[in-house]
């Protein structure tokens, strides 16, 4: 009978051929470059090399790349494999969105043309789903996250049709369709594959030296790109550069709300550099919606700052209570850092909305609610349908999010307890150790360490049953010893985990 480990890999190395052969035909059968990005249509020749690709498009990939592929990376026992996982559902998600969004808005004559701005949408959708992994990071293995990633990017396509298409809402950074629909698709999946050992959950959001050293990069990947992100959709023109300045501000404001409450809420007088990731994501979400509304610097001052206050106070008391009385593991804190932010976003956008004149607006009135400009609809109707937006992407992301977990949890039906379910392990040494080749857990071990000889880095641990199996699991330095060098948890050994057994004979 096939060992778990080869089942698990062959798994993941199937799935991934199906799903690209299956785009490369679909590519194949339909996308074409559009005609406006061949360089045979540039007025001036020499420059076109300059034009294409658009800067906004280059920070936008970026940003998408970078920051929120370090923003995973904050769990010492999964650093460089989280970033590789996020690479692995970044690059299915851009291929998917794309061939999705061009069906429903690029679509002529039996092709769907695209260009530069086609990448920048369907980067949209890839950070969604990263979003949405960042919830269930540690729980499910590459083979889940793909499908979490075809189906959550299917839904966040289909939701961001109805709303910016059909409804004519107003959410050019992604308030409500990128941060609120993926912190909350998430969290329901997180939610259906839910855990019965929370000890084990809270030895996984062990931090160490060098995930703040991915948070730094991380962080000022943000800084740099994601104004960039937030008006990359923007209606062109005077409204885009006021979009980015409040984007600039919220963020501003934001971090300092951390330095202010933080100190407050916790012993230790120095802020870890997650905490200010954290505090910089809150800043930029919530200026999705509003960044392009706002008409004064110190109302994006304002709303930055109160983003600022979520992060800590929901990591210091909404996670536990999410954790204890819901059952919803929030591995990245997604709720805190995108979800919440993104709900107050919304909420502002509906506020601004119903206050919109032409007075206060000026021509920027008909770049930001053009249908308002034009006598169609009222400030009402425009709040309302603002505020409609935010519950529609609730009841999308809830209902997906269910049906999402509940095919990500029968695939990891059916193994024995005992044995490590479906997982990708992202090794950082040149041998193997022992046990982890024989495919099965040992009685009795120590909790993960970094032995000289040997690393292990995990991109995903499976589901329940394979979390229990890898904690349980030791690394082997290449001398044989168990547990030689250090420990990857801080403090070497937890109190109370079984003492080092001898090494078993070659």
């Amino acid at each position: 009978m096939p060992e778990p480990g080869t089942i698990s890999r062959l798994r993941l190395s199937g799935l991934c051929f199906l799903l690209q052969t299956f785009t490369i035909l679909l590519f194949a059968a339909f996308v074409r470059f559009s005609p406006e990005s061949s360089p045979g249509h540039c007025s001036q020749p020499p420059n076109c090399s300059r034009r294409y690709p658009s800067p906004g498009f280059r920070d936008v990939h970026l940003q998408t790349l970078l920051g929120f592929g370090f923003l995973v990376a904050f769990l010492s026992r999964s650093g460089p494999g989280s970033v590789a996982t996020s690479i692995l559902v970044l690059a299915f998600a851009i291929q998917w969105a794309l061939l999705l969004q061009g069906f429903l808005h690029h679509f002529q004559n039996g092709k769907i043309h695209m260009g530069a701005q086609s990448m920048v949408h369907a980067d949209f959708g890839a950070a969604a789903a990263l979003i949405s992994t960042g919830a269930v990071l540690g729980r499910v293995n590459p083979a889940q996250m793909l499908v979490l990633t075809l189906l959550g990017v299917t839904l966040f396509t289909l939701n961001e049709y109805i709303l910016l298409s059909l409804l004519g809402v107003s959410d050019s950074g992604g308030s409500v369709t990128v941060h609120t629909f993926g912190a909350y698709f998430g969290l329901l999946v997180s939610r259906m594959l839910r855990q019965p050992h929370g000890d084990q959950w809270e030895e996984q959001q062990d931090t160490g030296h060098p995930p703040d050293v991915f948070a730094v990069v991380g962080t000022i990947c943000l800084w740099i790109f994601w104004p960039s992100f937030t008006t990359a959709t923007s209606a062109h023109g005077s409204a885009e550069p006021w979009a980015l300045l409040n984007t600039y501000f919220s963020m501003a404001a934001s971090t300092m709300a951390t330095f202010v409450l933080s100190p407050v809420l916790y012993d230790k007088s120095t802020l870890h550099m997650v905490q200010i990731q954290d505090a910089t994501v809150a800043g930029a979400a919530v200026m999705g919606m509003a960044g392009e509304m706002l008409v004064t610097p110190f109302g994006a001052l304002i709303a930055g700052f109160l983003a600022g206050l979520i992060p800590p106070l929901g990591f210091r008391f909404l996670t536990p209570f999410l954790h204890s009385r819901l059952n919803i593991q929030d591995t990245c804190g997604v709720h805190n850092v995108h979800g919440l932010p993104g709900v107050l976003g919304a909420l502002l956008g509906t506020l601004l909305a119903g206050l919109a004149t032409a007075d206060a607006y000026g021509g920027r009135l008909e770049l930001v609610f053009p249908q308002l400009a034009g006598g169609g609809r009222s400030r009402t109707e425009q709040a309302l349908l603002q505020l409609s937006a935010l519950l529609l992407s609730l009841l999308l992301a809830g209902l997906g999010g269910c049906l999402t977990g509940e095919l990500c949890l029968g695939q990891g039906r059916g193994q024995r307890p005992r044995r490590c379910a479906p997982c990708c392990r992202w090794m950082a040494a040149e041998a193997r150790p022992r046990e982890l080749g024989r495919g099965r857990c040992p009685r009795s071990a120590p909790r993960l360490s970094a032995s000289s000889g040997a690393v292990l880095r995990m991109g995903a641990l499976g589901m329940a049953s394979s979390e229990r199996c890898l904690q349980d699991m030791e690394v082997m330095g290449e001398d044989g010893v168990r547990g030689g060098g250090g420990s990857s948890i801080r403090g070497g050994r937890a109190p109370g985990s079984p003492p080092p057994v001898p090494p078993v004979p070659g």
